[in-house]
């Protein structure tokens, strides 16, 4: 019996599992947003006389005009790209070795077979979440084979449970940091409305003053606000990109755990067709 449990106990996950401190991404990104914003976007070569105060020659001057706010959407941004590499490397190391819909058929077709030292050998092989959820199922498959005391039901309830179980263990690592680049979904539409408040706020300020307008003042103003909004909207585009794409892997992943499960539940309700 101790041998059984041995054979088919889920080996761990193997790879890049993901950063679970995402915070010093966000720490690293805005040193070197910020670092970016004034050391190079802020270069006095991007300026008339070398003069950062001036007017912009280029368009890395027109972007630091944009203000502090600039920096603040760089950090968004580059915290969503590096966010988006940890996920899909660690996506990668959960999806295991194999192809997910390969595994999926062949895994099934041992099971329905009731090859199950092939199904844990595949799952040996393919590693990753996907073999863990599997093979907990199919531990769960022979404890209930070699438990006299519970009804066929109990059994295939317990074959369920083991089943969701080890799924509900697995998710937290497939969704760690997804939900940090949602709020950056908003948080990069907000940012830019911010800093577009700002460059008008400047715009019309230079408007105001003494009879006639600051042309390089209410030109300062109006790149401010654009600058902004240009890199607020590329910063949710990104954000909206990823976390979709990422979400749609997951749900793949899912949905082909629910399919496994199901197949080990069935069968071993037809394998046992006259127990009780």
């Amino acid at each position: 019996m101790a041998t059984t449990k041995n054979a088919a106990a889920p080996a761990k996950k193997s790879g890049f599992k993901g950063i679970k401190n995402a915070i010093w991404i966000l720490v690293i990104c805005g040193v070197v947003a910020y670092t970016f914003y004034f050391k190079v976007l802020g270069a006095p070569e991007n300026f008339a006389g070398n003069d950062p105060t001036g007017h912009p020659v280029n368009l890395m001057g027109t972007v630091y005009k944009g203000g502090f706010v600039v920096g603040l959407i760089l950090t968004l941004l580059l915290s969503v790209i590096c966010l988006g590499v940890e996920r899909f490397f660690a996506l990668r190391a959960a999806f295991g070795t194999m192809s997910l819909g390969k595994f999926t058929i062949q895994v099934k077709e041992y099971i329905k077979a009731g090859k199950f030292d092939e199904a844990i050998a595949l799952c040996n092989k393919m590693k990753g979440s996907v073999a863990n959820v599997v093979l907990a199922s199919i531990t769960a498959y022979k404890d209930a084979e070699a438990n006299n005391t519970l009804k066929k039901a109990q059994k295939i309830a317990k074959i369920q449970q083991a089943h969701e179980e080890a799924t509900q263990l697995e998710m937290p690592t497939l969704q760690m940091n997804l939900p940090i680049v949602a709020t950056i979904v908003t948080l990069g539409t907000l940012t830019a409305l911010f800093g577009t408040v700002l460059g008008m706020i400047r715009s019309f300020q230079a408007l105001s003053a003494g009879g006639g307008a600051d042309s390089m003042a209410l030109s300062a103003g109006i790149s401010e606000a654009l600058v902004n909004t240009a890199s607020g909207i590329l910063t949710s585009w990104f954000a909206v990109v990823i976390y979709n794409f990422f979400t749609n892997k997951i749900d793949k992943l899912t949905y082909a755990l629910d399919e496994v499960g199901y197949t080990i539940a069935a069968t071993y309700d037809v394998n046992h067709a006259t127990e009780a």
